[in-house]
Protein backbone atom coordinates (compact mmCIF):
# COMPACT_ATOMS: atom_id res chain seq x y z
CA UNK A 1 0.00 0.00 0.00
CA UNK A 2 1.09 3.53 -1.01
CA UNK A 3 2.61 5.63 1.40
CA UNK A 4 3.59 9.52 1.05
CA UNK A 5 6.88 10.59 2.76
CA UNK A 6 6.64 13.80 4.22
CA UNK A 7 9.49 13.58 6.53
CA UNK A 8 7.42 12.89 9.16
CA UNK A 9 9.39 12.84 12.96
CA UNK A 10 9.01 9.07 14.30
CA UNK A 11 8.22 7.51 17.59
CA UNK A 12 11.99 7.39 19.32
CA UNK A 13 12.27 10.65 20.16
CA UNK A 14 14.32 12.65 23.47
CA UNK A 15 11.72 13.09 26.74
CA UNK A 16 9.79 16.57 26.50
CA UNK A 17 7.75 18.19 29.68
CA UNK A 18 4.23 16.78 29.37
CA UNK A 19 1.33 17.34 32.02
CA UNK A 20 -0.38 14.20 33.29
CA UNK A 21 -2.38 12.33 31.17
CA UNK A 22 -1.56 14.51 27.88
CA UNK A 23 -0.79 12.55 24.92
CA UNK A 24 3.00 11.59 24.62
CA UNK A 25 2.34 10.33 21.28
CA UNK A 26 5.40 12.33 19.62
CA UNK A 27 6.56 15.41 20.64
CA UNK A 28 4.18 18.34 20.69
CA UNK A 29 4.14 20.35 17.33
CA UNK A 30 4.91 17.42 15.23
CA UNK A 31 2.94 15.18 12.83
CA UNK A 32 3.73 11.49 12.74
CA UNK A 33 2.78 8.05 11.08
CA UNK A 34 1.49 5.96 14.23
CA UNK A 35 0.25 1.98 14.61
CA UNK A 36 -3.02 1.70 16.11
CA UNK A 37 -2.83 -1.40 18.47
CA UNK A 38 -2.93 -5.04 16.73
CA UNK A 39 -4.63 -3.29 13.61
CA UNK A 40 -1.78 -3.71 11.17
CA UNK A 41 -3.13 -0.20 10.22
CA UNK A 42 -2.06 3.43 11.29
CA UNK A 43 -2.66 7.13 11.10
CA UNK A 44 -0.82 10.41 10.86
CA UNK A 45 -1.32 11.81 14.36
CA UNK A 46 -0.83 15.51 14.79
CA UNK A 47 -0.70 16.77 18.33
CA UNK A 48 -0.27 20.69 18.50
CA UNK A 49 2.58 22.63 19.77
CA UNK A 50 -0.34 23.67 22.88
CA UNK A 51 -2.87 21.13 23.22
CA UNK A 52 -6.05 22.09 25.29
CA UNK A 53 -8.05 19.26 25.50
CA UNK A 54 -8.40 15.63 24.17
CA UNK A 55 -10.30 16.70 21.94
CA UNK A 56 -9.68 14.63 18.27
CA UNK A 57 -10.60 15.47 14.73
CA UNK A 58 -10.47 12.84 12.29
CA UNK A 59 -10.04 14.57 8.89
CA UNK A 60 -10.94 11.62 6.06
CA UNK A 61 -9.38 11.67 2.80
CA UNK A 62 -11.16 11.46 -0.78
CA UNK A 63 -11.48 8.96 -2.66
CA UNK A 64 -8.14 7.60 -3.88
CA UNK A 65 -6.38 9.93 -1.63
CA UNK A 66 -4.71 8.87 1.96
CA UNK A 67 -4.12 10.67 5.21
CA UNK A 68 -1.18 13.15 3.96
CA UNK A 69 -3.24 13.98 0.83
CA UNK A 70 -6.45 15.67 3.02
CA UNK A 71 -3.57 16.84 5.44
CA UNK A 72 -2.22 18.89 2.86
CA UNK A 73 -5.51 19.82 1.15
CA UNK A 74 -7.25 20.89 4.00
CA UNK A 75 -4.88 22.68 5.93
CA UNK A 76 -6.41 21.16 9.39
CA UNK A 77 -3.20 20.96 11.05
CA UNK A 78 -2.92 24.95 10.80
CA UNK A 79 -6.23 25.03 12.43
CA UNK A 80 -5.22 22.39 15.11
CA UNK A 81 -2.77 24.71 16.24
CA UNK A 82 -4.48 27.27 16.37
CA UNK A 83 -7.32 25.73 18.65
CA UNK A 84 -5.09 22.93 20.20
CA UNK A 85 -7.12 19.92 18.99
CA UNK A 86 -5.83 16.52 18.27
CA UNK A 87 -6.18 15.50 14.30
CA UNK A 88 -5.83 11.48 12.84
CA UNK A 89 -5.58 11.19 8.92
CA UNK A 90 -5.83 7.45 8.82
CA UNK A 91 -6.32 5.70 4.91
CA UNK A 92 -9.23 4.02 4.23
CA UNK A 93 -9.42 0.27 3.98
CA UNK A 94 -9.68 -0.34 0.55
CA UNK A 95 -6.42 -0.24 -1.54
CA UNK A 96 -7.02 1.17 -5.37
CA UNK A 97 -4.34 2.02 -7.68
CA UNK A 98 -3.28 5.49 -6.48
CA UNK A 99 -4.46 5.14 -3.02
CA UNK A 100 -7.42 4.23 -1.16
CA UNK A 101 -11.18 3.91 -0.81
CA UNK A 102 -13.70 3.58 2.50
CA UNK A 103 -15.88 0.85 3.12
CA UNK A 104 -19.44 1.97 2.97
CA UNK A 105 -21.74 -0.99 2.67
CA UNK A 106 -24.48 -1.19 0.30
CA UNK A 107 -23.11 1.69 -2.39
CA UNK A 108 -20.49 1.49 -4.70
CA UNK A 109 -16.91 3.32 -4.89
CA UNK A 110 -15.51 4.95 -7.23
CA UNK A 111 -14.47 2.17 -8.78
CA UNK A 112 -17.95 0.86 -9.71
CA UNK A 113 -17.66 -2.36 -7.03
CA UNK A 114 -19.96 -2.63 -4.07
CA UNK A 115 -17.50 -3.58 -0.84
CA UNK A 116 -17.86 -6.73 0.39
CA UNK A 117 -17.24 -9.11 3.30
CA UNK A 118 -13.71 -9.78 2.14
CA UNK A 119 -12.95 -5.50 2.25
CA UNK A 120 -11.71 -4.39 5.67
CA UNK A 121 -14.53 -2.45 7.84
CA UNK A 122 -13.05 1.01 8.13
CA UNK A 123 -16.02 1.72 11.13
CA UNK A 124 -14.72 -0.84 12.91
CA UNK A 125 -11.09 0.27 12.69
CA UNK A 126 -11.82 4.12 13.69
CA UNK A 127 -13.75 2.78 16.89
CA UNK A 128 -10.35 0.82 17.88
CA UNK A 129 -8.39 4.06 16.71
CA UNK A 130 -10.32 5.75 19.34
CA UNK A 131 -10.26 3.80 22.19
CA UNK A 132 -6.23 3.03 21.56
CA UNK A 133 -5.74 6.96 21.33
CA UNK A 134 -7.94 7.66 24.43
CA UNK A 135 -5.85 4.98 26.51
CA UNK A 136 -2.74 6.78 24.96
CA UNK A 137 -3.96 10.15 26.46
CA UNK A 138 -4.85 11.46 23.01
CA UNK A 139 -8.53 11.21 22.91
CA UNK A 140 -11.51 12.44 24.84
CA UNK A 141 -14.21 10.05 24.13
CA UNK A 142 -17.14 12.76 24.97
CA UNK A 143 -15.03 14.94 22.14
CA UNK A 144 -14.57 12.96 18.96
CA UNK A 145 -15.33 14.26 15.95
CA UNK A 146 -15.56 13.35 11.82
CA UNK A 147 -14.83 15.55 8.94
CA UNK A 148 -13.70 14.39 5.54
CA UNK A 149 -13.58 15.41 1.74
CA UNK A 150 -15.88 13.91 -1.15
CA UNK A 151 -15.83 10.12 -0.44
CA UNK A 152 -14.15 10.89 2.72
CA UNK A 153 -17.37 13.05 3.52
CA UNK A 154 -19.71 10.64 2.58
CA UNK A 155 -17.34 7.78 5.08
CA UNK A 156 -17.91 10.99 7.56
CA UNK A 157 -21.99 11.10 6.95
CA UNK A 158 -21.57 7.64 7.26
CA UNK A 159 -20.24 7.70 10.75
CA UNK A 160 -23.39 9.86 11.83
CA UNK A 161 -25.52 7.06 10.77
CA UNK A 162 -23.60 4.24 12.10
CA UNK A 163 -21.47 5.17 14.98
CA UNK A 164 -23.05 8.33 16.74
CA UNK A 165 -22.24 6.53 20.50
CA UNK A 166 -18.77 6.90 19.22
CA UNK A 167 -18.43 10.63 17.37
CA UNK A 168 -19.77 14.42 18.97
CA UNK A 169 -20.53 15.84 15.76
CA UNK A 170 -19.56 15.34 11.94
CA UNK A 171 -18.57 17.77 9.41
CA UNK A 172 -18.96 16.49 5.67
CA UNK A 173 -17.41 18.70 3.12
CA UNK A 174 -18.53 17.80 -0.88
CA UNK A 175 -20.08 14.96 0.29
CA UNK A 176 -23.24 15.11 2.83
CA UNK A 177 -24.91 11.94 2.59
CA UNK A 178 -27.85 11.03 5.21
CA UNK A 179 -27.70 7.07 4.12
CA UNK A 180 -27.70 5.33 1.12
CA UNK A 181 -29.53 6.36 -2.15
CA UNK A 182 -33.20 4.35 -2.22
CA UNK A 183 -33.27 1.73 -4.76
CA UNK A 184 -36.73 2.27 -5.64
CA UNK A 185 -36.08 5.92 -6.19
CA UNK A 186 -32.29 7.35 -5.55
CA UNK A 187 -33.73 11.39 -5.68
CA UNK A 188 -34.22 10.22 -1.88
CA UNK A 189 -32.04 8.47 0.91
CA UNK A 190 -33.34 5.13 2.26
CA UNK A 191 -34.27 5.86 5.60
CA UNK A 192 -33.07 2.28 6.58
CA UNK A 193 -29.40 3.05 6.18
CA UNK A 194 -29.27 5.71 8.50
CA UNK A 195 -30.42 4.69 12.19
CA UNK A 196 -28.71 7.09 14.74
CA UNK A 197 -28.88 5.68 17.87
CA UNK A 198 -28.97 9.17 19.41
CA UNK A 199 -29.08 12.77 17.67
CA UNK A 200 -26.04 13.83 15.59
CA UNK A 201 -24.74 17.78 15.24
CA UNK A 202 -24.06 18.36 11.25
CA UNK A 203 -22.46 20.79 9.85
CA UNK A 204 -21.19 20.19 5.77
CA UNK A 205 -20.08 22.12 3.23
CA UNK A 206 -20.18 22.12 -0.28
CA UNK A 207 -19.56 23.66 -3.33
CA UNK A 208 -22.48 25.72 -5.76
CA UNK A 209 -20.59 24.30 -8.64
CA UNK A 210 -19.15 20.71 -7.82
CA UNK A 211 -19.63 18.48 -11.06
CA UNK A 212 -18.59 15.47 -8.68
CA UNK A 213 -21.22 15.78 -6.21
CA UNK A 214 -23.73 18.28 -7.33
CA UNK A 215 -25.51 19.96 -4.84
CA UNK A 216 -28.95 19.52 -6.46
CA UNK A 217 -28.00 15.71 -7.02
CA UNK A 218 -27.44 13.17 -9.82
CA UNK A 219 -23.98 11.95 -10.32
CA UNK A 220 -22.74 8.84 -9.45
CA UNK A 221 -24.48 5.79 -8.12
CA UNK A 222 -23.57 6.47 -4.56
CA UNK A 223 -24.63 10.39 -4.79
CA UNK A 224 -27.82 10.74 -6.85
CA UNK A 225 -30.10 12.66 -4.31
CA UNK A 226 -29.76 16.31 -3.45
CA UNK A 227 -28.05 17.36 -0.74
CA UNK A 228 -31.21 19.36 0.72
CA UNK A 229 -32.92 15.79 1.41
CA UNK A 230 -30.11 14.86 3.19
CA UNK A 231 -29.95 18.40 5.37
CA UNK A 232 -33.97 17.44 5.56
CA UNK A 233 -33.22 13.99 6.68
CA UNK A 234 -30.64 15.07 9.54
CA UNK A 235 -33.31 17.17 10.56
CA UNK A 236 -35.97 14.58 10.65
CA UNK A 237 -33.45 12.25 12.50
CA UNK A 238 -32.44 15.26 15.21
CA UNK A 239 -35.67 16.68 15.95
CA UNK A 240 -35.40 19.60 14.70
CA UNK A 241 -38.42 22.42 15.18
CA UNK A 242 -37.47 25.10 13.10
CA UNK A 243 -35.64 25.54 9.79
CA UNK A 244 -32.95 28.22 9.51
CA UNK A 245 -33.54 31.38 6.95
CA UNK A 246 -31.16 31.19 3.71
CA UNK A 247 -28.75 33.47 4.43
CA UNK A 248 -25.30 35.18 2.56
CA UNK A 249 -22.66 35.74 4.74
CA UNK A 250 -20.30 38.13 4.12
CA UNK A 251 -18.05 36.03 2.57
CA UNK A 252 -20.24 35.47 -0.15
CA UNK A 253 -20.92 31.76 1.09
CA UNK A 254 -25.20 30.96 1.67
CA UNK A 255 -26.17 29.17 4.86
CA UNK A 256 -29.31 27.51 5.44
CA UNK A 257 -29.98 24.53 8.24
CA UNK A 258 -31.97 24.06 10.98
CA UNK A 259 -32.28 24.43 15.23
CA UNK A 260 -34.57 23.95 18.21
CA UNK A 261 -33.29 20.36 17.64
CA UNK A 262 -32.93 17.40 20.35
CA UNK A 263 -29.93 17.59 22.40
CA UNK A 264 -28.59 20.66 20.94
CA UNK A 265 -27.63 18.77 17.74
CA UNK A 266 -28.40 21.38 14.90
CA UNK A 267 -28.03 20.77 11.20
CA UNK A 268 -26.13 23.58 8.92
CA UNK A 269 -25.28 23.75 5.69
CA UNK A 270 -23.32 26.30 3.55
CA UNK A 271 -22.14 26.24 0.23
CA UNK A 272 -19.61 28.32 -1.80
CA UNK A 273 -21.85 29.39 -4.73
CA UNK A 274 -18.52 29.78 -6.84
CA UNK A 275 -16.16 26.56 -5.58
CA UNK A 276 -16.13 23.21 -7.58
CA UNK A 277 -15.36 19.92 -6.03
CA UNK A 278 -12.69 20.89 -3.65
CA UNK A 279 -12.19 21.51 0.19
CA UNK A 280 -15.35 24.25 0.69
CA UNK A 281 -14.99 24.63 4.00
CA UNK A 282 -14.16 27.20 6.32
CA UNK A 283 -12.00 25.35 8.81
CA UNK A 284 -12.72 27.60 12.17
CA UNK A 285 -15.96 27.73 11.89
CA UNK A 286 -15.55 23.85 11.35
CA UNK A 287 -14.00 23.94 14.56
CA UNK A 288 -16.16 26.47 16.55
CA UNK A 289 -19.33 24.29 15.93
CA UNK A 290 -17.46 20.66 16.71
CA UNK A 291 -16.22 22.55 20.12
CA UNK A 292 -19.94 23.17 21.15
CA UNK A 293 -20.45 19.31 21.13
CA UNK A 294 -20.27 16.56 23.26
CA UNK A 295 -21.11 13.18 23.59
CA UNK A 296 -23.99 12.03 26.29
Amino acid sequence: MRRQSLGFVGLALAAWAVPAGACTLGAPGTTQRVTIGDTGRSLLLRVPAKARSRALVFALHGSGGDGAAILAGSKLGETAERHGFILAAPDAGIPVEKGFVWNIPGVPTVTGKVPGPQDADDVAFLGKAIDWLAAKGCADRRRVYATGLSGGGRMSSWLGCVASDRFAAIAPVVGLRSGNPSASDPRFPDATTCTPARPMPVIAFAGGKDGTNPVEGGGAGYWQYPMRRAEARWADLNGCRHPLPERTLESGVIERGYTDCRGGAAVVARITPEAGHVWAADNDAMWRFFAKHRRP
